[in-house]
């Protein structure tokens, strides 16, 4: 399959999705930098208090995320997204003016809800516009909204928390995601038979070789048969356990790098911004080579098991080396978010399209399920013990056993031949 497939998708899809995630993840991320920089003390929340507030946004992320999927893969991604984003900027504005810990619950909870279909639903759009040797690709540069948005919000939410404070950093982060909301309708579509921007052969083109690439899956008759396969079940299992070292890491990374010596809010937006940037490389590097060689699998768990490795490590340095504790950590960052693409674009290849949508949704809700116990434990433990060294081998754990899932889940190719992929 030659890469001359209407070129012009890449240009006008993908940068509208990638500012879209974007800004999702500046809404859900900032909280950590909030909670760093003074709405802790403000509100009288204690350590226990600030992870379950942490963690919150996840389980409102759960409930919500199979059923908010499915309307967009049956109904419209583009309307659900569009309405998404102006709640959650709402939402974001809401932190700055509550004056209490119960009205925050209700705000990460609700901001959970409406965020909680918008990953799998754009993960389903862009299914519908490129072909599994693009997918991973455009995957990646979907997913980098997350770590490209969290290096720049890190290094802007440490400056507007010092000029203007934590409440002004909410009500400004939380506006773009209502202003882009209509730029998001007016220049997304569907699919690809619904874009005026495109030449009737284009669209014919794009449809023909999405059909004939589901003509090599084995027909999956609903969701329940696809949710019973042991693999879409290892698989659950397997992002929960990434992402509890994901979450740990982005939720509690500014206060783990507040508390080294001499280190000051703006110091600490500028030193938390690294690791993403490393991030964002490992990402586009792991992605093109997965498109490259199709194989999916040999860029997933070894990453974890690097991940796994350099938290460990962190936890053997202690506090005593701030600088190599810092490298280890940049290192884990970089392994756990290298192999998002080539995960994603893994599980359209193995499920029919009338059942993707609804596979993407259930391992990404046990994912949030896995960002909750992440965000919540990494918080709790780091509270109990007043150190990090706990939470190190916790998220080292976890991704030691996403490793190992990984490979369960996907040995020799044989689990994708059983459901029917042609290699």
């Amino acid at each position: 399959m030659k890469n001359t497939i209407a070129k012009s998708r890449w240009y006008r899809l993908i940068p509208v999705a990638f500012i879209t995630y974007s800004l999702a993840y500046l809404d859900r991320a900032n909280f950590g930098f909030g909670v760093a920089g003074g709405m802790a003390k403000d509100l009288e929340i204690t350590p226990a208090t600030s992870s379950l507030l942490g963690s919150l946004f996840f389980l409102g992320y759960f409930f919500f995320q199979i059923p908010g999927t499915h309307y967009a893969s049956n109904k419209s991604a583009k309307k659900l997204i569009f309405w998404s984003l102006i709640l959650w900027g709402a939402l974001a504005m809401a932190t700055g003016f509550i004056s209490d810990v119960k009205a925050l619950i209700a705000i990460r909870f609700m901001l959970g809800v409406t965020e909680s279909a918008v990953m799998p639903s754009m993960l389903v759009l862009l299914s519908r516009w490129f072909t599994r040797k693009e997918r991973s690709r455009a995957n990646t540069f979907l997913i980098l909204g997350n770590p490209a948005t969290i290096l720049w919000m890190s290094i802007l939410s440490g400056y507007l928390i010092k000029a203007v404070g934590w409440r002004w950093m909410f009500i400004l982060e939380g506006v773009p995601a209502i202003i882009w909301a209509f730029f998001w309708w007016r220049l997304v579509d569907d699919k690809p038979k619904n874009a005026g921007w495109l030449t009737q052969n284009e669209k014919q083109v794009i449809e023909e070789h999405l059909q004939k690439e589901q003509q090599g899956i084995k027909p999956v008759k609903n969701y329940t048969e696809a949710f019973k396969s042991r693999t879409v079940i290892l698989l659950c299992l397997q992002y929960a356990l990434w992402s509890i070292g994901v979450y740990g890491f982005v939720m509690w990374l500014p206060s783990i790098i507040k508390a080294a010596p001499d280190m000051d809010i703006v110091k600490t937006g500028w030193f938390a911004s690294i690791p993403y940037l490393f991030a964002i490389v490992g990402m586009l590097s792991a992605s093109w080579y997965s498109d490259k060689t199709l194989n999916r699998k040999i860029f997933i768990w070894p990453f974890l098991l690097v991940g796994a490795i350099a938290f460990y490590g962190s936890y053997l340095v202690g506090t005593g080396n701030f600088i190599l504790s810092f490298v280890l950590l940049i290192i884990a960052g970089t392994a756990m978010y290298a192999p998002y693409g080539p995960f994603f674009a893994m599980i359209t290849e193995i499920l029919p399209a009338n059942v993707a949508a609804g596979a993407i949704a259930l391992i990404n809700s046990f994912g949030a399920l896995g960002s909750f116990a992440g965000s919540y434990m990494v918080g709790y433990l780091n509270g109990s013990t007043g150190g990090f060294s706990a939470s190190y081998i916790f998220m080292a754990g976890s991704l030691l056993l996403s490793s190992i899932l990984t490979i369960m889940a996907i040995r020799n190719n044989h689990a994708l031949n059983k459901l029917g992929i042609k290699r």
